[in-house]
Parts: structure tokens; C-alpha cells; sequence
């Protein structure tokens, strides 16, 4: 970014050829979000995403100019969710579910081996007895929280939430997210991501790679609800 260069309008240019269906996609400043009209709403309705002046933001947007679908169908759902129920003290299954995956979702490419580990949550075999097998696996970050707290704080807790449901995302059902469609992945123990994890008493580390029994749907520490810088 050169100086005097804003967020949304770095984003704004890149952006040219992206088409949301309420038209072209557009990065505007924060101050264009109506006050009390809700940024997921507005988003949909005009095709203009409020920008802050911070680097969730700027991720935001990456994400934006390089999965145009599925941040699409994210607003889309989200809209939708807002337009049947409102705002209300809580998100409900869908709107939480659309946000957390928004937030610090990921996509995996991966042989059988290495999703049936995922699924049993046995961190040891995943990332240690099928270490070789993630030669021929591709992961994918989509979620912009989770970006952001890698680039600025790495460590070991960082969770995505792996799209585990089939399909695409992008063209999943709304009531589908009800179900939470994704599975926890500790990513800095994915082979190669992080130089600490060359050791395999790396994942002896129980508080992050906790054993089925005591591992909800969210796994270890969620990127999606770090320090989400909420909006005004």
C-alpha cells in the first residue's frame, strides 16, 4: 500500500469484475454502514463491504477477492438468517455457525487416511504415524480472523474449522450450518507449518490436542472469537 492509500480503496480496485447480486463489489469506509443497520444485511443489500483501517479487515477482503463464492454464500445465509429472525442478544445455530467458519474456516484436500484421523480426532496418527501423507494434502485458510492471528500471533492453539460436510461450501443450504459442518484442526500441527512440530512431543501437549472424550465441536483455542474487533 503506498502512503495515504485506505484499506477499502487498496481492496476497492482489486476488486474490479467481482459481481455480488445486488451488483458490482464494492469496499467502502466503515462510515457508509448506516448506523443500526446491520453490516451482513447492508453487505447484501448493496454490494459494498464497510472497511476498517485494520488488518481483520484487510483479510476480510482478501478472502473477498480470492473466494468471491464463498463469502457470497456466507453473506447470503447471513442475510437471510437476519431477514427471518432480526438481532437479538444471540446469533442462533445458523448465524453462529455461518460466523465461526466465516471467521477462521478452512478447506482441506486430503487422502482418506488423514480425514478418517481428523474425524476420530486421534492428533497422534493425523500428524504423526500419516505425517507422510500430508505430502498430498492442501489446506486452505478462508477465515480472516484466523489469517490475522497467524500474521501477528502464532501459536501453538490456533484452531480452523475444516469444512467436513462434503460439497462446497459455497453452494451449501442455509439450515445445513445448523449442524456445524466442520471439524477443528489445530493448524500449526499440520507438517511443515510450524518448525516446533518437527519434534512429536509437540503434540503430547493435551490443553490443545485434547483426546475425544474432552474435545467439544470447537477444539482448542477458536481463531473465529479471538480478539474479533466488533463493529460500531
Amino acid at each position: 500500500m503506498a502512503a495515504g492509500d485506505s484499506v477499502a480503496g487498496v481492496l476497492d480496485r482489486a476488486a474490479a469484475g467481482i459481481t455480488l447480486a445486488a451488483g458490482p463489489l464494492r469496499f467502502v469506509p466503515q462510515s457508509a454502514l448506516p448506523a443500526g443497520r446491520p453490516f451482513e444485511a447492508f453487505v447484501h443489500a448493496s454490494a459494498s463491504v464497510p472497511t476498517r483501517e485494520n488488518l481483520h479487515d484487510f483479510f476480510s477482503g482478501l478472502v473477498w477477492l480470492s473466494q468471491p463464492a464463498l463469502k457470497r454464500r456466507l453473506n447470503e445465509c447471513q442475510a437471510a438468517e437476519i431477514a427471518l429472525h432480526g438481532i437479538g442478544p444471540r446469533r442462533g445455530a445458523v448465524r453462529d455457525a455461518l460466523t465461526r467458519f466465516d471467521e477462521s474456516g478452512a478447506l482441506l484436500d486430503a487422502p482418506a487416511a488423514l480425514w478418517e484421523a481428523l474425524r476420530e480426532r486421534d492428533w497422534r496418527t493425523l500428524f504423526v504415524g500419516r505425517r507422510a501423507a500430508w505430502q498430498q494434502a492442501q489446506l486452505m485458510i478462508v477465515g480472516h480472523a484466523l489469517l490475522e492471528q497467524l500474521a501477528t500471533a502464532p501459536r501453538k492453539a490456533l484452531t480452523a474449522f475444516v469444512w467436513a460436510a462434503g460439497g462446497e461450501p459455497a453452494s451449501a443450504p442455509a439450515a445445513s450450518w445448523a449442524r456445524r459442518p466442520f471439524l477443528p484442526l489445530p493448524v500449526l500441527g499440520v507438517p511443515g507449518w510450524w518448525p516446533a512440530n518437527d519434534d512429536p512431543d509437540f503434540y503430547a501437549d493435551t490443553a490443545v490436542f485434547r483426546p475425544p472424550k474432552a474435545l467439544p465441536d470447537a477444539g482448542a483455542e477458536q481463531g473465529a472469537d479471538l480478539k474479533r474487533p466488533r463493529r460500531p
